[in-house]
This record gives C-alpha cells, sequence and structure tokens, in this order.
C-alpha cells in the first residue's frame, strides 16, 4: 500500500505492507511516520466535520472531538440529519456525547448567540 504521511509537512512517501503477520512501514523520514503508516493500514481514521441545523435557520459548524474510523464516517454524519440546537452555543461546546457509541463526541467550533 502506497501513501503519503500528513504528520508534517515532508510527506513522505512510504509503502505499508504486512510480511509474515507484521506490518512494515518504509519510507518514513521520522517515527510518526511509521505510526501513522500502521495505524493507515490496520483501522485508517479521519476527523469529521459537518453542520447542524440551529432552530432559528441558522447553521452550526461542528467537527468531532477526536477521529473516528473510516468505515463509521457515513453512519455518524447520517445521524446528524435530526440534530437542532439551541442558542447560546459556544465554541468547544458538546453538540451529541458519543455519537454513534464511538467514543468521541460533536462539538461546535463557532459561537451561535
Amino acid at each position: 500500500m502506497n501513501i503519503t504521511c500528513i504528520n508534517c509537512p515532508m510527506g513522505c512517501q512510504m509503502v505499508v505492507d504486512k510480511i509474515d503477520g507484521v506490518v512494515t512501514v518504509k519510507g518514513n523520514t521520522c517515527p510518526r511516520g511509521r505510526t501513522y503508516g500502521i495505524q493507515e493500514y490496520t483501522l485508517p481514521k479521519r476527523m469529521v466535520t459537518s453542520l447542524v441545523r440551529v432552530n432559528d435557520g441558522r447553521v452550526l459548524s461542528v467537527k468531532t472531538s477526536d477521529s473516528i474510523p473510516k468505515d463509521k464516517i457515513i453512519h455518524c454524519l447520517n445521524s446528524l440529519k435530526d440534530v437542532i440546537v439551541a442558542p447560546p452555543i459556544h465554541i468547544g461546546d458538546c453538540i451529541v456525547a458519543n455519537i454513534c457509541n464511538l467514543g468521541v463526541d460533536l462539538v461546535a467550533t463557532k459561537n451561535i448567540l
């Protein structure tokens, strides 16, 4: 598997393989690249950003408090279609706790007063 590391501006081109049951990473310049390569191979995760409705017609930008498995992103986004919040909302407020039972909260990324 060929991947580009996104942990720093170097953008190392890495090759990640599983050999004899062990995930190997080649091409990384630092230890963070190795960790990223292994995670991408075994359980890729991403931060999720989206919008939810505010009860006065505005929209609120939100994000997950941590990355979630890529295969859960669509399920997570679909669960937001019925979410409606009421002001006041402040940056960092929890909008949905433990979204989709992933152990991650959905938090506000802007103030709505």
